[in-house]
């Protein structure tokens, strides 16, 4: 109290101190949280257009969404080839900043002759496929396999083109040049139809992919798709 026996409304400078720091000490707010346009989930889809861009330094691809009218939708993936490689090395990677992997494939000796393993970012393969050399004598044909889920057997659908295709890698020079005649691969399992890959004709080169049933790895499916016009010259 002060003299007059009333109560100061001052306080002691401690006090004072003590209650501007109450004042003053502001709450803090909440960090808000990132938002980011979410990646499709490529296991639910289930067409895609397989475009290979132009470049003096490796053979890039993007991958898209399948519009219902067959056009590009939204990118999913972006793939580059390692050129020079003699077993074909392709990296897929999830965007066009090539900073995360999606898969990848490269060809190892095998008693089949190239073996192509697709491994995950991690390193840990989750799928395969080669080339069948006897039956790809009349029509390429390749053998895919997704561990533990099913093996598709992939065929040249018309006889013809299978034909022009084998008079063509043995014309001169010609054997270095990409074919570039459309094609379509069918690939079944105990004759059931589970994917299709079409080979468009245009300008550019462009696949369509479409996968008929739910189980197949989509990394498995494009990783094939690409190897189909990476190594066609290889």
């Amino acid at each position: 109290m002060n003299s007059t026996g009333t109560e100061s409304s001052t306080g002691t400078g401690a006090e004072k101190d003590k209650s501007a720091a109450g004042l003053t000490k502001a709450t803090p707010a909440p960090t808000p949280a990132l938002t980011t346009a979410a990646a499709p989930d490529i296991q639910s889809l289930d067409t895609f257009v397989i475009r290979k861009r132009l470049s003096l330094t490796a053979g890039e691809y993007v991958v898209s969404v399948a519009r219902p009218d067959g056009s590009e939708g939204e990118p999913v993936a972006y793939a580059r080839e390692k050129r020079l490689s003699l077993r074909g090395q392709v990296t897929i990677y999830t965007d066009a900043s090539r900073k995360s992997v999606l898969a990848a494939f490269k060809g190892r000796d095998h008693e089949v002759g190239y073996m192509y393993d697709v491994r995950d970012a991690s390193g840990q393969s989750f799928g395969s496929f080669y080339e069948d050399a006897g039956a790809s004598f009349l029509r390429r044909t390749w053998q895919v396999r997704q561990p533990g889920t099913m093996k598709l057997t992939g065929r040249e659908r018309s006889r013809v083109v299978a034909f022009v295709r084998f008079v063509w890698e043995f014309v001169p020079y010609l054997e270095y040049v990409p074919f570039i005649w459309p094609y379509r691969f069918k690939y079944t399992e105990s004759g059931k139809p589970l994917m299709t890959v079409t080979k468009k004709l245009g300008l550019h080169t462009r696949y369509v992919l479409e996968i008929l049933a739910p189980d197949i790895d989509r990394r498995l499916a494009i990783a094939h798709t690409l190897a189909l016009d990476a190594l066609e010259v290889d």
